[in-house]
C-alpha cells in the first residue's frame, strides 16, 4: 500500500506561481510513475502532467505545458508539481497519483492504483 500526500495549494492571483509537493510512504518510490492530475467542480479529472521512475522523461497536457514542470527525488520520496504564470482556469483540487508498475508514463486515470486526498488551487483574475 502507498500513502500520498499533497500540499502546497492555496489561493493566488493570476500570473502567480506555486509548488505542489507530494510525499509518498514505503520504499519503492523509486520504482514508480508519479502523475498530477486536477479536478475543476463539475469536471472530470484531468491529466496534468506525469514522469518516469528516474526523471528522465515527463509528458505534460498541452493546457500547461510551458507554465508547469514535474520534477522527483526519489531520495525524498517526494514528486513536485511547479507551477507558473497560473491562470484562473487552473482553479482545481490537484491530485498526485502512483503507477506501482513503472512502465510507461500515461494520461489515463485508470493507469494509476494510488491516489493522495488532493490540495485546492484557487487562482483568481
Amino acid at each position: 500500500q502507498v500513502q500520498l500526500v499533497e500540499s502546497g495549494g492555496g489561493l493566488v492571483q493570476a500570473g502567480d506561481s506555486l509548488r505542489l509537493s507530494c510525499a509518498a510512504s514505503g520504499r519503492t518510490f523509486s520504482t514508480y510513475t508519479m502523475g498530477w492530475f486536477r479536478q475543476a467542480p463539475g469536471k472530470e479529472r484531468e491529466f496534468v502532467s506525469t514522469i518516469s521512475r528516474s526523471s528522465g522523461r515527463t509528458l505534460y497536457a498541452d493546457s500547461v505545458k510551458g507554465r508547469f514542470t514535474v520534477s522527483r527525488d526519489n531520495d525524498k520520496n517526494t514528486v513536485y508539481l511547479q507551477m507558473n504564470s497560473l491562470k484562473p482556469e487552473d482553479t482545481a483540487v490537484y491530485y498526485c497519483a502512483a503507477d506501482p508498475r513503472g512502465y510507461v508514463l500515461g494520461r489515463a486515470v485508470r493507469q494509476y492504483d494510488y491516489w493522495g486526498q488532493g490540495t485546492q488551487v484557487t487562482v483568481s483574475s
